[in-house]
């Protein structure tokens, strides 16, 4: 790994750490405004367009946006814009189709977590069996920022990942834990400005210094896809982020936060519009790193890379704290599922039903400190980013997509179909990975198949229990 002199990289701490600390500050003095679990929760259903737009870019630009995205975009080129792009074209939808239709239920029925919803639309098994399933998993995907913000602090200082792990799990826990979604979204809205002003500035600056699009065309490896937008792995990424953008459990509880259905479209659509811009500039990014070192070890370190060699020592330093800005918003959007999903769904309607508000607030925030430790030592383990966010996305997509969409269109079906659609997706899932069939064809992605299974299941058992209910007769 070649790095940048001794001089930057200390001046890259400097910043780092101060960033780090102006932010847990900035959450400390916001979480006074926490007076129960509504704040927590759903920031009092209080959020206008501006602040629903803010927590949903901040959590949605995060670890795989940038740092994953970029590294795709060093090994597979400008196909990689469909990493975040398929986060935009999923956003648009949720803005303007699931959105709306599940916040008038969250709204009209007080629902605060997405398992609230889908206890209320089928029944407490179908909430037990996702709360479990998503607890687990969302570890996996809170792992994932960790380790991206661990690849910097290595990259910076030559420091093993725990260290950086460690580092970036304490400052967001202790921001999070204080406040939730309501401190959450306006540290987001600083997190965003430092992030989306850094690659402003910095990309056009790091093309121009590395000699410009030419450059980026002569450092390209020999591979005829490498500059094809639409490549092959562009319709990968699109089955398999497009639905889970829509069904997320963190993303549909941010939107229950939201002040009205119109803050609720405006507030989604709009940050659904900047993600399909910013998109480009991970992958160039990972191009451009290409012009530095043709040869990383490891993809993910396209960002550093440029940022350390590519980039004005000034410079660089604002653009490293704008990537641990990105990363350290979307751990707090996990940390917020985690948290809100344990206290409520497991803790508050399986444990102790009669919880008092003040009970539960506590269990939220202790949970929410239990999901950083658990999520600091996952990242020392899993390798890479994407590994972890794969997994992650494939599993919320067939597992939730059909549920979720099914029971906001009809009330016909009930736990039993929710239920097999979980399971055959799952299954469906795993069946693919484990076999060679996803190598035949893209078309034959793991987790089309297993949200393809989940819909046949949910709507077979569907038309069996229909069948075999007794008949009305005419009098």
């Amino acid at each position: 790994m070649t790095r940048g002199p001794e001089g930057v990289a200390l001046l890259q701490l400097g910043v780092l750490v101060a960033y780090s600390a102006g932010l847990v500050l900035l959450g400390l003095w916001i979480s006074r405004g926490v007076e129960g679990s509504g704040s927590f929760f759903v920031a009092d259903r209080k959020l206008g367009p501006g602040l629903v737009c803010a927590t949903f870019l901040a959590a949605n630009i995060g670890a795989g946006s940038i740092i994953g995205a970029s590294g795709l975009g060093y090994a597979t080129g400008i196909s990689a814009w469909w990493w975040v792009g398929s986060a935009g074209i999923g956003s648009l939808l949720l803005a303007f189709w699931v959105g709306p239709r599940i916040w008038r239920v969250a709204t009209a029925e007080g629902l605060y977590t997405a398992g609230d919803y889908l206890e209320h639309r089928y029944g407490s098994p179908v909430r037990a069996t996702i709360a479990s399933l998503l607890w687990l998993l969302t570890l996996v995907i809170l792992a994932a920022q960790l380790i991206a913000m661990a690849q910097i602090v290595e990259w910076v200082l030559g420091a093993p990942r725990w260290v950086g792990a460690l580092v970036g799990g304490l400052v967001m826990t202790a921001y999070f834990a204080a406040g939730g979604l309501l401190t959450s979204a306006w540290v987001n809205v600083v997190q965003l400005v430092v992030l989306l002003g850094g690659f402003a500035v910095g990309v056009p600056m790091a093309l121009s210094l590395a000699g410009g699009w030419d450059a980026v065309v002569a450092a390209a490896p020999p591979d005829p896809h490498y500059l094809d937008f639409w490549a092959q792995s562009g319709v990968v990424f699109f089955l398999l982020i497009v639905p889970a953008f829509i069904v997320s459990p963190g993303l549909l509880q941010k939107a229950f936060g939201a002040a009205s259905e119109r803050a609720l479209r405006v507030g989604i659509a709009l940050q659904g519009v900047v993600l399909l811009l910013f998109a480009f500039a991970p992958p160039l990014v990972g191009m451009i790193a290409r012009v530095y070192a043709p040869a990383l070890d490891n993809p993910e370190f396209a960002v550093p890379t440029v940022l350390t060699l590519g980039l004005p020592a000034a410079f660089g330093a604002i653009g490293l704290a704008a990537v641990f800005s990105a990363e350290l918003s979307s751990a707090d959007a996990i940390l917020f599922m985690l948290s809100t999903s344990l206290s409520k769904d497991i803790y508050k309607r399986y444990v102790d039903p009669g919880a008092d508000d003040a009970r539960i607030l506590r269990v939220a925030r202790a949970a929410a400190v239990g999901g950083g430790v658990l999520g600091i030592l996952l990242a020392v383990i899993i390798p890479t980013v994407i590994d972890s966010l794969t997994v992650f996305y494939s599993v919320l997509s067939v597992s939730l997509f059909v549920p979720v969409v099914a029971g906001l269109h009809t009330r016909r079906p009930g736990v039993p179909e929710a239920l097999a659609a979980i399971g055959a997706g799952v299954a469906g899932l795993f069946a693919v990975r484990m076999s060679s069939l996803g190598e035949i064809s893209a078309w034959l992605d793991p987790t089309a198949i297993g949200i393809v299974a989940s819909a046949l299941a949910f709507v077979s058992l569907f038309a069996l229990r229909r069948g075999k209910m007794p008949q009305k007769t005419a009098s």
